[in-house]
């Protein structure tokens, strides 16, 4: 119940908020919220399912915070096709298979320095937080930056949905922000901002469904961008799977005394092989949440507690009408409150030491004020390996691992082409 909110907000995530239930990418194909959400309840339920049966793990998956929104908006504005971002998250997630099966996970947590790897979840929540502002219309940014409409009945709702979740939070109401989803959708029918459906549970056309499996397209992705896009698939999806496993261990005292998980290749093997086989059902980079440390506090240490997830994750299906119907008013709130999980964790960012902390503050200020995750952590990458390089201190020459300037290859061709 926790982490519900994914089926009311990816479809949106990946085709727009708004009332449009279905939207035509630039190669023609129609991709719908309907078919979106079921195979996003679907693969979820399978991959926590998997997570439980073979890992013995209390963790939950599903489709990430953060890649949707950018590759989504790359979808939305025609710069991809729907082939085009699912090939990206393919190759992301068969890279995070390959260097999981090979067990070089620790190569990489040590080639990316901790004020990247922190700055990366940072940015991305500025992008979130500013897409809940706009969506709900609290915000205003088609003249600058501005106050939205507060007469608005949509603006209204979101905002008592802010209040409702923040309020729920500060309590520790389990399922908070799936609370407050529940609550403005029924406030928001009689102020006609919620469109009740003709029926409540069901599930969408087989046509809708095939649109977007195996929906391959690799015409168009031989250039910077891409590999930049990949880049962050791959490193979001990587170090967000290590932090919450960790995290979530830790809650359920899962971890060595060396605060280590034994057997921790197990579940990164899941969430590789989850992304890998989202990308073929049309879901964008499957990831362990954050919202499995509510069954750890709960009492959750084994599987059983990922199988139950996926069993409601299942059921979850029949009802798609029902979380197709919630309007934006009630899930912007919901990215604002995401956004801040992400923000929050800027405090980890040394701004004492000015090496650490000028190519963090170029990624985050770049993402918000350019609206571009892309180019945010792009920038953001350079910014800091160049300062470092030119630091005269020993230490901080000592901080660019070579993986870091080979990166910043394809980084500055991206900029260069775009």
């Amino acid at each position: 119940m926790a982490m519900a909110y994914v089926l009311a907000v990816q479809p949106s995530a990946i085709i727009g908020f708004g009332m449009e239930q279905n939207f035509t990418d630039i190669n023609g194909v129609i991709v719908s919220k309907a078919a979106l959400l079921f195979m996003t309840a679907l693969i979820s339920g399978i991959v926590t399912l998997i997570m439980g049966l073979y890992a013995n793990l209390p963790f939950a998956l599903s489709t990430g915070m953060g890649t949707n929104f950018m590759l989504g908006a790359l979808l939305q504005s025609g710069s991809l096709s729907f082939g085009n971002v699912m090939v990206i998250v393919l190759i992301g997630g068969s890279i995070f298979v390959l260097l999981t099966v090979l067990g070089i996970r620790n190569l990489i947590v040590k080639a990316i320095p901790k004020n990247i790897k922190v700055s990366i979840s940072v940015a991305i929540g500025f992008f979130i937080t500013y897409l809940g502002f706009s969506n709900s219309g609290i915000g205003n940014f088609e003249e600058g930056i501005g106050l939205g409409n507060f007469s608005d009945p949509n603006v209204f709702l979101a905002i008592v949905g802010l209040i409702l979740i923040a309020l729920l939070t500060l309590y520790k109401v389990p399922g908070a922000l799936l609370i407050g989803i529940i609550v403005v959708t029924i406030l928001g029918i009689p102020l006609g901002v919620t469109q009740v459906p003709g029926q409540l549970f069901g599930i969408p056309d087989v046509n809708e469904i095939s649109n977007i499996t195996f929906s391959f397209d690799f015409n168009g992705l031989l250039n910077g961008s891409t590999i930049v896009l990949i880049f962050i698939a791959f490193f979001g999806d990587f170090f967000s799977t290590l932090g919450t496993v960790l995290g979530v261990s830790q809650k359920a005292n899962l971890l060595d005394d060396n605060g280590n998980l034994p057997g921790i290749a197990r579940p990164f093997l899941v969430d590789a092989l989850g992304t890998v086989a989202g990308a073929i059902a049309g879901c964008t980079t499957i990831s362990t949440f954050v919202e499995s440390s509510a069954g750890a506090q709960a009492g959750g240490k084994t599987g059983l507690t990922s199988v139950s997830t996926a069993i409601m994750f299942f059921i979850s299906i029949l009802a798609s009408p029902l979380f197709l119907m919630i309007p934006d008013a009630a899930t912007s709130p919901v990215l604002i409150f995401v956004g801040y999980s992400m923000i929050s964790s800027i405090t980890n960012i040394d701004f004492t030491n000015f090496s650490e902390a000028f190519g963090p503050f170029v990624m985050i200020v770049f993402t918000a004020f350019t609206g571009g995750i892309a180019s945010g952590i792009s920038a953001g990458i350079l910014a800091d390996v160049a300062i470092k390089t030119f630091a005269k201190t020993e230490k901080a020459e000592k901080a660019v691992h070579p993986v870091m300037y080979a990166l910043c290859i394809p980084l500055m061709i991206y900029f260069i082409f775009n």
